[in-house]
């Protein structure tokens, strides 16, 4: 047996920061913001807001486009780097607030790429038994880690949460691959320093701004795009099929050129690129499945359609998964 994504949803918090915000913060405007990242506007939850309860909304909508009812779900998977906090897991505090008390839940950590690795997880759990009905969501609230005096960063990033119901199914459909890689090596090119054992959170923490995200970005540029190519054909060539075959591909939503180079190193159509980065910035493992909810909603995807989704992250990780709608 293997597993498929049955339903979809997704939540971003109402207050939303444009590019002009920005501009009354930090030394940018709206078209040097726009031109670089392609980025106009991003979501940004409001203080005392938990992840959990992004989680919470999207899930609600996922469940409800299944049409499954939360006490059905045999396990929940969080991919997030912002967690409610160290422990217990978001996805427990997700298990709690959805009424889900069948479901066993956890937390996967891989930064960007963390709804494919969450994905890849709840499809192993399927595959072996260890379900046959499950939860995978991508959250963030990326707000709490980002400087917003460094406006290499800050303009960047947003809040949100994708959410996909998956199901047992049989072999050949629903998930086809995953393909899960990383190279610790490359950790100081995109991480946030303050807050674990390394550098645990004390009242210098803040004074030093250790807690938010620092990223190398032109180092993260190249390898973003050669990684997420790799992946992207790698799941192709196991599946047999080519780039012609691929009906859309939704590869995480970090950065326009990104993106762009991305797809044009594979030789996709840019009219086959789900892109939505414009309205929501770069919500790390929310993005996915932020725009695997609006591809639906949008008719840009139906019942039997080839579904490539690629991440990439801190980590550094990279990952795909090959879908059959």
């Amino acid at each position: 047996m293997g597993s498929k994504i049955i339903g979809v949803g997704m939540y971003a918090p109402p207050k939303i920061m444009t590019n002009n915000d920005f501009a009354k913060m930090v030394d940018t405007n709206d078209e040097w913001i726009s031109t670089r990242t392609g980025i106009r506007e991003r979501h940004i939850a409001e203080p005392g807001t938990a992840t959990s309860d992004l989680c919470l909304e999207a899930s609600r909508r996922a469940l409800t486009d299944a049409g499954v009812d939360p006490k059905e779900l045999d396990f929940l998977v969080v991919g997030t780097l912002t967690p409610d906090m160290p422990f217990p897991s978001t996805g427990c505090f997700l298990q709690m607030k959805l009424g889900a008390d069948r479901a066993y839940a956890m937390d996967v950590s891989a930064a960007c790429s963390g709804f494919v690795y969450s994905l890849s997880v709840a499809d192993a759990l399927v595959r072996a038994g260890r379900g046959k009905k499950g939860l995978v969501v991508g959250a963030e609230i990326l707000s709490t880690v980002v400087d917003y005096t460094d406006r290499g960063t800050c303009i960047l990033f947003g809040d949100g949460a994708g959410a996909a119901v998956i199901a047992e199914c049989e072999e050949g459909d629903g998930v086809l691959s995953c393909h899960l890689h990383s190279d610790g090596s490359l950790w100081e090119l995109i991480h946030c320093p303050g807050g674990g054992t390394v550098d645990p959170c004390n009242p210098g923490t803040s004074t030093v701004r250790t807690n938010f995200i620092r990223m190398a970005g032109n180092e993260t540029f190249k390898h973003a795009v050669t990684r997420m190519a790799e992946v992207s054909l790698e799941a192709l060539e196991r599946n047999g099929v080519t780039v012609a075959d691929v009906d859309l591909y939704i590869p995480h939503q970090a950065n326009q050129r990104i993106v762009k180079a991305v797809g044009k190193r594979i030789g996709i159509p840019e009219e086959k690129v789900f892109v939505n980065l414009d309205r929501y910035g770069n919500t790390s493992a929310a993005s996915i499945p932020i725009a695997l909810a609006e591809a639906k909603e949008k008719g840009r995807y139906s019942k039997g359609d080839l579904v490539l989704l690629a991440a990439f992250g801190g980590g550094l990780t990279w990952g795909s998964a090959l879908l059959r709608m």
